[in-house]
Formats: C-alpha cells, sequence, structure tokens
C-alpha cells in the first residue's frame, strides 16, 4: 500500500468511527431523555393479565409526552399496546393499566414505554410473570423498531 493509500484508508477508518459514535452518542441522549419503566404489577392468570404500568416521563405537554406502553415478546413481536391519549405533565410518574393480555405462564416478557418524538426508552422491565415476576431491565433503544408504525397508534394529543 501506498502511503496515499494508508492515509486515504485511514482518513476513512477515522471517518467511520466517528459516524457510528455520533450516532450511539445520539442513541443514548435520546434514551436517557425518554419515557422510563419504573414499575410493573401484573394481577389475573395465565392468558387473562392485566398490567399496571408505571412510567416516568419528560412529559411537557402535546410537543413531548409518553404516548403508549407496550407489552413485546423477546423476538420484538408486538403481544399488546397501551395507548396514552394525552400529556401528563402535572403527573410524574404516572400509573395505567392495560389488558387483558393473553400471556403464558412461561413466557418471558418485556414492557418498554415510548414518548411521541424520542422513540422507545431503554429502560424495560422484563421477565416471566409466574416466577419472579418482572424486573428492571435495559432494553437497546434501535430493538424492534418496526413496532413504532405497528397498529395500534395514537391520535391526535387533547392536551
Amino acid at each position: 500500500m501506498n502511503n496515499f493509500s494508508s492515509i486515504s484508508f485511514l482518513l476513512l477508518i477515522s471517518l467511520f468511527l466517528a459516524c457510528a459514535s455520533k450516532i450511539n452518542d445520539e442513541l443514548m441522549i435520546q434514551a436517557e431523555n425518554s419515557a422510563k419503566v419504573i414499575n410493573v404489577e401484573c394481577t389475573g392468570q395465565p392468558n387473562n393479565y392485566t398490567l399496571s404500568v408505571t412510567i416516568e416521563s419528560p412529559d411537557t405537554g402535546c410537543d413531548q409526552y409518553a404516548n403508549w406502553w407496550e407489552l413485546i415478546s423477546p423476538d420484538g413481536e408486538l403481544i399488546y399496546r397501551r395507548i396514552l391519549g394525552h400529556s401528563h405533565v402535572d403527573e410524574q410518574p404516572f400509573t395505567r393499566s392495560g389488558g387483558v393480555v393473553a400471556v403464558g405462564p412461561s413466557d418471558t416478557i418485556i414492557v418498554r414505554a415510548h414518548m411521541n418524538n424520542l422513540g422507545y426508552g431503554t429502560q424495560v422491565f422484563k421477565g416471566i410473570v409466574l416466577n419472579d415476576g418482572l424486573k428492571a431491565d435495559t432494553l437497546a433503544a434501535d430493538f424492534a423498531l418496526d413496532l413504532e408504525t405497528t397498529e395500534p397508534l395514537p391520535g391526535e394529543c387533547p392536551f
């Protein structure tokens, strides 16, 4: 490799690393400022659960608010979505229930929250309902992003 090729190669690698770092930094900032699932309580019995999900989010009004929480499988399949119809500026953290959810006694589930302008948060709850219950965990901000366009989706924010 001549000097020009070596320099070009090093510049290309440096550019790639800088871009990858910037994208990673942006995802981390987005995740840190997004909705966090801070508690999940499950009631009911197998294939007939109701979940009460507590979310902490930096709501400012209709321009920025947690607009749903969802229950997904570890492979990214949407099992249930609870639409949150408005912002919760003066109610932080807040809890909303949803269900009936058809989850079996040995199914691993993940509960995560979504912001209308920031996407999914990384602080989730994960586990098997009947074993030790769901525990706080983290999930990559880009996990199953295709679900952002999967119905049901929220309507307009009234306040």
